[in-house]
């Protein structure tokens, strides 16, 4: 299977620069993914969507403020041109790996500093495939109280606007650090719209992955396959392992809030549906021809043309109905990407 037979056309101006007003009056595009249909909601129609007994599993992972502009330290230990420093994953005792600007000028044993006085300082311990950089960090107090001072939200690359209020690309629930980039599918829910969905007798439950940038990545093999997925590390904790089964034992319905969601529950199912509870590395790619263990329907934004996350939207759904679907959110106006609309799949 081909990259290309993923790619739709897309008029610029629909890419969504800006988080709506109010999270839930994003627009809903529901699928039936057995008949074809779609209809056109709002995402707070969803109570109207679901049944007592359906469960929802939703990421709480948070976004980093995992920006970091500063200087090069010269070798005089005066500061030196601009840099830019991306955390991506943390690899323990301090040390990060990132993405660095300018990667020319940041090699090991580079030095940098961000904020006043060397508030962050860092230096620049190795190079590791694909680029990326181990950067040791120095700094006094308690690290992520120093990030939320110093940094800025990694917003998606596609986004031009100067993000105003730094929780809208969070989730409501989001609660444990990690992720460089948000679960976006998240971002519709408000708190009383869960309380909504709980009091009609649908449950909630979390897992956590840590998304990284590599979701944004372009798939540039031609054949899908000889791409390589890059790694993220999830936990299904206990509590939520067992809401999965006796969900599924009592014939409600698994209903993952996003791609990151539904590929963790996907990474440690059991052949037939059962969750243990688990955790660690996934690099699980997930494309037509995948048979679905876990999921029953899906929550999850308008992705990227020829992007891993459309793929396993087709997987799941099938190629041609979402390409199809697509084309008619394109006719529709809908709003695309991180900060745009969202479809609910069954």
């Amino acid at each position: 299977m081909k990259t290309k037979d993923f790619d739709f056309a897309l008029p610029p101006e629909l890419i969504a620069q800006t988080p709506l007003e109010k999270r839930d009056a994003s627009r809903l595009l529901v699928l039936d993914r057995k008949t074809g249909a779609w209809s056109h909601r709002h995402f707070y129609d969803l109570p109207d969507l679901l049944r007592p007994g359906d469960c929802l599993i939703m990421n709480d992972s948070r976004v980093l403020p995992a920006r970091l502009l500063g200087n090069r330290v010269n070798a005089d230990g005066k500061p030196g041109g601009v840099c830019e420093v991306l955390l991506l994953v943390d690899r323990g005792g301090n040390v990060w790996e990132c993405l660095v600007r300018p990667g020319k000028k940041l090699r090991t044993g580079a030095k940098v500093t961000f904020g006043q006085q060397g508030e962050l300082t860092g230096e620049v311990a190795g190079e590791i495939e694909g680029g990326n950089r181990l950067v040791k960090f120095q700094y006094s107090g308690i690290f992520l109280e120093v990030l939320e001072r110093l940094g800025k939200m990694p917003v998606p690359p596609y986004i031009k606007e100067e993000l105003q209020d730094q929780e809208r690309y969070q989730t409501v629930y989001a609660r444990v650090n990690g992720s460089a980039a948000a679960p976006t599918a998240g971002l519709h829910f408000t708190q009383e719209l869960m309380g909504q969905l709980q009091e009609q007798g649908i449950k909630i439950g979390y897992i956590t992955l840590h998304v990284g940038l590599g979701t944004f990545r372009p798939v540039k093999e031609d054949e899908i396959t000889e791409h390589e997925m890059h790694s993220e590390f999830c936990v299904v904790p206990p509590e939520t392992a067992n809401l999965i089964n006796q969900t599924r034992a009592s014939g409600g319905r698994v209903i993952c809030v996003g791609t990151t969601s539904c590929r963790t529950l996907e990474s440690w199912a059991g052949a037939d549906g059962y969750i243990e509870p688990k955790s660690g590395w996934t690099n699980i790619f997930i494309y037509p021809g995948y048979s679905f263990k876990a999921v029953d329907a899906l929550i999850t934004n308008f992705h990227l043309p020829q992007s891993t996350l459309i793929m396993l939207v087709s997987a799941f759904a099938g190629r041609e109905l979402v390409l199809n679907a697509y084309e008619e959110a394109v006719r529709e106006r809908y709003r695309f990407f991180s900060f745009g609309d969202a479809m609910f799949i069954q």
